[in-house]
Parts: structure tokens; sequence; C-alpha cells
């Protein structure tokens, strides 16, 4: 498929995912099975712009002149795919799959307009609700970050130093563009790429299956790094899903000490078997009932809650949320965080550690929720993370966000990372 094909199929997959309200996924997904004769790079590159176009869904309309599809699609292609106007036409010239052009597009009068003028929420491409939770989170900078989150992800990997050393998987990966990653200690990045560029598909490969790497974001390996897990130890992962921080943990503890892999959804946790064969992970036990933890109350050091938030932290790599969630939505993940507080705290020994994930950066999720949690139980009091941040990353301290408390913010303009928050609770010996 030439250009115009591949983005006259990306604004029929927009127009899909606006009409019938669905995820992104299921309409790329339905949009290759009626499609059969796109290849994989035309299906990467219709993905990409559909990608791009929903992490600029307001301020590429608003440039254009018009909220159609249409809009969205050529804006990818001339704000974040490096065409100029001219460029543009001379590549769809005698395409003719090629969709008619925004009339701003056809005029010249999108040279006229500058995104200065827009309204505050659509230069920063979120809804305008969280507007003022992004200038309570960032202040002057909030504009910033929220453009940081509209930009594409990379791809991170945390290296699984039971079985391999991060020299050894860069080797193996030499031909990806994967480097060393700035501040998680065992991370490496492969850039996000451009355009059509689509990224490797890393878990086909061999050493992947040695169970060499893993697939995380270096945000994500970051505050398991700050758990500051150790050989010995009794950790609990209150809330672990595919339990990606537990694998993080165990490696960190060199397979000493006992980690307990909780969650309430069995389906999320079922992958965890299959992550701990391949990571030759031995001292990790999953629990999928809640009776199972009775023995532990009152005896774990660290308890892990990476609690169930709004994910807005992952905007880049999930736009598409961005434009589903709501104050009802954020009103019941508050709840949810709350009752995983509560329901964890009652593991943790005296002079043990809470320690509170989310990859949120409201402040309504994070740091309320810690005040909150802490007034309803003075026995846990936030300790400061500060010595933590400086022992582990040294020069590159200052890029983190530590409030006067100490805890930590993390954020694709701070750390060129997802979105996270992470606190540390000490409950009284």
């Amino acid at each position: 498929m030439r250009l115009g094909g591949r983005l006259a199929g990306a604004i029929e997959v927009l127009d899909d995912i606006e009409t019938r309200r669905r995820p992104v996924a299921d309409a790329l997904k339905d949009w290759g099975l009626s499609h059969r004769f796109a290849g994989s790079g035309d299906r990467a590159a219709i993905g990409n712009i559909v990608y791009d176009a929903l992490r600029m869904k307001l301020s590429h309309p608003w440039l254009m002149g018009e909220d159609s599809a249409a809009a969205l699609g050529y804006g990818v292609l001339l704000r974040q795919w490096g065409y100029t106007p001219d460029s543009l036409v001379a590549a769809l010239d005698g395409d003719r799959y090629a969709p008619q052009a925004p009339a701003a597009v056809a005029d010249g009068s999108l040279a006229g307009r500058d995104l200065a003028e827009a309204p505050l929420h659509v230069q920063a491409d979120i809804p305008e609700w969280v507007v003022a939770a992004f200038q309570a989170r960032f202040g002057d900078n909030w504009l910033a970050e929220a453009q940081a989150l509209a930009t594409r992800a990379t791809l991170d990997l945390r290296v699984n130093t039971l079985k391999a050393s991060r020299d050894k998987v860069l080797k193996a990966l030499d031909e990806t563009g994967a480097e060393a990653a700035d501040l998680a200690q065992n991370g490496i990045r492969i850039p996000a790429g451009e355009g059509p560029a689509r990224l490797p598909n890393v878990t086909a490969s061999i050493n992947f299956e040695k169970g060499w790497f893993e697939v995380q974001d270096e945000g994500s390996q970051i505050v398991a790094d700050l758990v500051e897990a150790k050989a010995g130890e009794q950790l609990l992962d209150f809330c672990a899903g595919g339990g990606g921080k537990s694998l993080a943990l165990a490696a960190a503890m060199a397979n000493k000490g006992q980690i307990h892999a909780y969650d309430t959804d069995r389906k999320r946790l079922a992958p965890i078997i299959e992550r701990l064969r391949r990571a030759g992970t031995h001292n990790v036990q999953a629990h999928e009932r809640l009776a199972d933890l009775e023995p532990f109350k009152d005896k774990l050091d660290k308890v892990i809650v990476d609690a169930p938030c709004t994910g807005t932290g992952t905007w880049r790599r999930r736009p598409d949320t961005k434009w589903r969630l709501n104050e009802r939505n954020l009103e019941e993940r508050i709840k949810q965080q709350t009752e995983a507080l509560s329901g964890a705290a009652a593991y943790v020994r005296p002079g043990g550690d809470l320690l509170y994930i989310t990859c949120s950066v409201l402040p309504d999720e994070n740091e309320a929720q810690v005040a909150s949690f802490c007034a309803d139980n003075p026995e846990f009091s936030v300790a400061s993370s500060a010595d933590a941040v400086a022992r582990l990353f040294g020069a590159s301290a200052d890029r983190f966000r530590l409030d006067a408390a100490g805890t930590v913010g993390l954020s694709p303009a701070l750390t060129g990372t997802d979105g996270f928050f992470f606190a540390r609770l000490r409950r009284a010996g």
C-alpha cells in the first residue's frame, strides 16, 4: 500500500473508534481481518497513524479547523511525521486511494493557525476537566508535562539478572538499536521510532524465551528499585497483576527470601506462573485467595501496593484511555485504592514498610491518598525516599520530583518514563 491507502485505512479506523466507541486495539484488529491484502508493514503504519492521532486528538482538529477523522489523519502526517504541505501533496499525488484533504490543507489556511491561541487543554491534548489536577501536580510546568504524555513511548526492557547481564542482553539485541537505560540499573531502551517504523518484536526472540529479559517500562523498574528489596526479606506484592514487579523484586533479592504475589483478579494473575518459570524465579509464591495470606498478618517486612488507578501516567502507550476517562472513573479508582491500602496494611510488621505505587499523575490518587491513609492509620507515616533516590541514581537524582514529605514522582518530561508515583509508608515499631 502507498501512503494514501495507509492514510485512508487509518481514517476508516478512527471513524470506527469514534462512532462505535470501541477500544483502538479491537478496531485495528477488525480492520486487518477485513482487509487481508494489507501486509504487516501496512498494518503497522496504519496503527501508528491511529495511535499518534489519538495522542493529539484535540490539537490536530483545532489546527485543521474541523473535527473529523481526516483532520486527525492529516494532522499526524503534517505535525508528527515530518511532512510539509508541499511534500505531502507530492507524496499523495497520483494515489487514487488518498482521502480528500481537509480544507485547511487544501487552501493553505493551515499555515496561518497558531496552536498557542488555542484553549489550554487543547494545547495540552488532555480532557479539560483534568487541567486543574495537572496544574496542582506540576505547577507552572504542567503544560509541558501534559504535552510529553502525547508523545510516543520507547520500548523498555528489564534485564533478568538471575540469568544474564545487561551487556549480554545488549549484545544479543544490537540489531534493534537497544541501549542502556538512563536511570534504571538493569534497564534497556529501544527508541520509539518515527513515522511508519515498527518496534521490534523482542518477545519472539529466543533470548526472551530463555528468560534473559522482560518488557517493562523504565518507570516501573525504577519504582521497583526504590522498594530496595533485600535478600532474605519477606515481601507481599498485594496487587501483583501479571507479576512484573514481583519478577523484578525476586531478581533484586537474588532468589533469596520470599515474595507472596496476590491479586483479586485471578485472570490477571494467571500469567505469572509461566513468567516465573521462564525467569528462573524460585522465591515467589502466587496466591489467588485472600485467605491464603492470613498467616502473614503483622509479619512481613515490605508490602507493595501497586494500586488500581486511572493510568494517566501511561497515556503515551494507551492514548485511547485518555478520552474515556471521566470523574466517575476517578472516584471508583480512589475507592479501590483506599480499600487496597487498608487491606494490605494488615500484613506489615511493626517497623516494616508499606510501599504505595500508582501509574497516575493525579494528586487525588497520589499525595491526597497517602495523606488520607496516614490520617486514618496513625501507626503509619511517610518515610522519605530522598536518600534512596540519591543512593540509587546519583547525579541523576535531580530528575526526580520529590515533595517535602519525600514521595517520588516520575513523568515523561522529567525522567523520560511513564508517569509514576511512589511513597514509602513506615509502620511504627
